[in-house]
């Protein structure tokens, strides 16, 4: 209901709040003392009763309150949702605008924008993070030159992340509402993220759940494996093509463990293909055969389910088309 009553104008979201609360949705009377604000109002009760409708994240609107981000602007509450990064202080910012010309993201590559997220299409081989400070040619470092092409730099920060050789994509927030917000969604596995596979051999069963705790492996730093004192795991598949001696596999996470779709399908004698860390063969790929199919996300304002698929890689594609690879 909210998002048809906030609007940006720059750093600020400006939140109609007459006729928000007319709308007949609107909950009446929300908590005691949380009296309803009309222009002119002070900035104290205004934040009362912003806290006690639930309209936002209570740490969100305190922190705002705390700087002077919640202020009348005309007849709306204005609420200071979209500052713009320090790019002297930000480190992903000032590494981008010193090479601004470098690693610019194809048009094709933004799967998904607004105000508040932004998805991109990593390809395999990219990293999203950087692994000491200073590397480049990071999918972090991608989206902040992005957003400076569009003259709106906004503290982007990725959301959930994937390994270096897995290509699909990957959600960022663009503000600290949209982080809170997602970060709370992926708490509560509200984020739905499904993969497709390529593993070696024939699977018994078409269709299932894999439910096997997921450590790491006290003989190589670099692995996780199955082992009973591990966390939780829970990866569900379904085989959506068989190929010649390969089968193409999709696969949900219900939980996010380190390595986890690798591990369940080298646990159940399935390796992925090209993935050597687990007993996939290289011979045909040089890296993991797994891809992000598709990423269905709550939005941070509306709380609409946005659903975003991503193209197939190249390998994926000449896969299946030729079935003989």
């Amino acid at each position: 209901m909210i998002e048809k009553y906030a609007t940006r104008e720059g750093e600020w979201l400006l939140l109609n709040v007459e006729d928000l609360i007319n709308d007949p949705d609107y909950p009446s009377a929300p908590a005691a003392g949380a009296d309803k604000p009309q222009a002119g109002s002070h900035p104290h009760l205004v934040r009362n009763w912003l806290l006690a409708s639930s309209l936002f994240p209570a740490k969100w609107i305190n922190r705002l309150f705390s700087v002077g981000g919640i202020q009348w602007q005309g007849r709306k509450v204005g609420l200071l949702a979209f500052p713009a990064a320090d790019l002297e202080k930000d480190k992903l910012y000032r590494q981008a605008s010193g090479s601004a010309g470098e690693n610019q993201l194809k048009p094709e590559a933004v799967l998904y924008e607004d105000d508040y997220c932004l998805v991109l299409n990593k390809a395999a081989g990219m990293p999203v993070h950087a692994s000491y400070e200073g590397e480049g040619g990071t999918l972090d470092l991608a989206a902040c030159r992005h957003l400076l092409a569009q003259g709106d730099p906004l503290a982007v920060r990725h959301i959930h992340r994937l390994d270096d050789d897995t290509s699909g994509p990957v959600l960022y927030a663009k503000n600290d509402l949209a982080q809170w917000k997602l970060d709370e969604a992926m708490r509560e596995k509200a984020v739905d993220r499904i993969y497709l596979a390529a593993v070696q051999g024939r699977l018994r069963k078409a269709k299932g759940l894999i439910d096997a705790p997921i450590g790491k492996d006290r003989h190589h730093s670099a692995r996780r494996r199955v082992t009973p004192n591990g966390d939780a795991a829970l990866t569900r598949y379904e085989v959506v093509a068989e190929l010649n001696g390969i089968s193409i596999v999709r696969l949900e996470l219900e939980t996010g463990r380190t390595h986890q779709i690798r591990v369940h399908m080298s646990h159940i004698g399935h390796p992925l293909l090209g993935d050597a860390l687990y007993g996939g063969a290289t011979s045909r790929l040089s890296h993991q055969a797994l891809h992000g199919e598709k990423l269905c996300f709550p939005h941070p304002l509306s709380g609409s389910i946005i659903e975003v698929p991503a193209p197939w890689p190249a390998w994926l594609r000449n896969m299946v088309k030729d079935k003989s690879f």
